[in-house]
C-alpha cells in the first residue's frame, strides 16, 4: 500500500493499537530537505530521525523499536520518550513541599524514584492535539496523586522539524496544586547510525564548568564540582570513550557517564549546551536549551540482547543521551534551581537539536 511505511522503514500499521483504551499512532514529520522525524504518541516519543551524512545519504540516528508491541515489552522503556512528571531521580521516593511530605513515589531505581515512577510519562498514551507536515503537539493530563505526585498537571509537548534540520521541542505545563516538575526527552543518539555498536569515537563538547558528583545510587550530594583536571571535562572536544575506563570513582560506580552537567548560563535563556560529531558520517548535532542542566548518559546499562529497529542490537555505549533538564533530586536540594510549579504559574521550556555535517 502506498505510503504504508516511513522513509526509515517503519510500518504505520505496526504502531496502530489501543493501549489503556487509547489509540496509539505513528506520526511522521518531513521538512523541505527530505529529512524525516517519526514519533508516536505512546510516551510522546521520537522513534526515528533521518538526517543527511557527509555524502548526502539519509541516516537514522535514533535507537528504538519497530512496533508499539516492542515498546510495551522493551528492557529500555525510555527510548526517545518524554520523561516526567519528574525526570531523573528523587532520593528514596520522597520530598517535602509547603510542609507536606510526599513519600509514596515509586521506588524503581535502587532506593530511588526514577523518571516519574512505575508508569511515568514515557509509558502513557498522549493525546494528539495538532498535527501538520512539520509539527505535532501531544498533550497529557496527569491526575492528582498519579505516581504519588500532587496536583492535576496538564502538559503539552510540541515537536517542530524545521527546514534548518532542527528538532525543536517545546514543553508547557500548568497545575491546580503546588507540585514538582522536571521534563526531558530521552532520545538515544548514534550519529554513525542507529545500530552502530559504539559512540565512543564521537567527539563531544559540553558547555559546562561544573557537574554534580553523585553517590553510588546516582543521587547528587552537594553543590557543583569543577570538571577541571577530571575525565568529566568536555569544555574542549574529546572522544566520548577516551576516558571512560579511567580510575575515577564517578565513572566506576556509574559504569561510565550518567551525570548532570551545570550549564554555563544565566537565567533561563536559550543557549548553547553541547556539540557532538561522528567522525564516520560527519553528522554534527548541536544542542541548545533553556534548561539549567543536561544529563549525559551513554547507555551504560544496555545489554545488547533485545531486538531494536530492523533487527539491530544496542550494547553498552552504543548511544548517547543529552537530556536537557533541571537537576536530579532538586525537590530535596533547596540550593538547586527550583522545580516547584504553582497554580498561578506556567512552566515553559525549549530544547533544540540541530543537525549539520562537517
Amino acid at each position: 500500500m502506498e505510503n504504508s511505511k516511513t522513509r526509515s522503514g517503519l510500518v504505520y500499521a505496526d504502531f496502530d493499537k489501543l493501549v489503556d483504551g487509547k489509540q496509539v499512532k505513528l506520526v511522521n514529520l518531513t521538512n523541505t530537505n527530505g529529512c524525516e522525524l517519526a514519533l508516536t504518541n505512546h510516551g510522546a516519543r521520537i522513534v526515528s530521525l533521518m538526517v543527511p551524512d557527509k555524502n548526502g545519504n539519509l541516516v537514522d540516528i535514533v535507537t528504538g523499536h519497530d512496533s508499539i508491541d516492542d515498546y510495551l515489552t522493551t528492557e529500555e522503556p525510555y527510548f526517545g520518550a518524554v520523561c516526567g512528571r519528574y525526570a531523573n531521580r528523587i532520593a528514596k521516593g520522597r520530598f517535602e513541599l509547603d510542609g507536606i511530605v510526599y513519600d509514596k513515589l515509586a521506588i524503581n531505581n535502587g532506593p530511588n524514584s526514577l523518571h516519574g515512577g512505575t508508569k511515568g510519562f514515557n509509558a502513557v498514551v498522549w493525546d494528539i492535539e495538532n498535527i501538520e507536515k512539520q509539527f505535532v503537539t501531544f498533550s497529557y493530563l496527569s491526575k492528582d496523586g498519579e505516581e504519588g505526585f500532587p496536583g492535576n498537571l496538564q502538559t503539552t509537548v510540541t515537536y517542530t522539524f524545521t527546514d534548518s534540520n532542527e528538532v525543536v521541542i517545546n514543553y508547557r505545563a500548568t497545575t491546580d496544586k503546588p507540585t514538582v516538575l522536571n521534563l526531558t526527552n530521552h532520545a538515544y543518539f548514534n550519529l554513525s547510525g542507529a545500530g552502530n555498536p559504539s559512540v565512543e569515537d564521537h567527539i563531544l563538547t559540553i558547555n559546562a564548568d561544573q557537574y554534580l558528583d553523585t553517590d553510588e545510587t546516582a543521587i547528587p550530594y552537594g553543590a557543583g564540582t569543577t570538571v577541571e583536571n577530571t575525565p568529566m571535562d568536555f569544555r574542549t572536544p574529546h572522544p566520548i570513550g577516551e576516558r571512560i575506563k579511567n580510575d575515577f570513582k564517578q565513572l566506576i560506580q556509574a559504569k561510565g557517564y550518567d551525570h548532570n552537567y551545570i550549564l554555563n548560563k544565566e537565567n533561563n535563556e536559550l543557549s548553547f549546551c553541547a556539540r557532538c560529531v561522528s567522525p564516520q558520517t560527519g553528522i554534527v548535532m548541536e544542542t541548545y536549551t533553556t534548561q539549567p542542566g543536561v544529563q549525559l548518559y551513554i547507555g551504560n546499562w544496555m545489554s545488547g540482547k533485545m531486538d531494536g529497529k530492523h533487527g539491530q542490537r544496542y550494547p553498552a555505549y552504543s548511544a548517547f543521551c543529552l537530556e536537557t533538564q533541571h537537576f536530579p533530586d532538586s525537590p530535596n536540594h533547596p540550593d538547586y534551581p527550583s522545580t516547584v510549579l504553582r497554580p498561578e504559574e506556567t512552566f515553559e521550556s525549549e530544547t533544540i537539536y540541530k543537525y549539520s555535517v562537517e
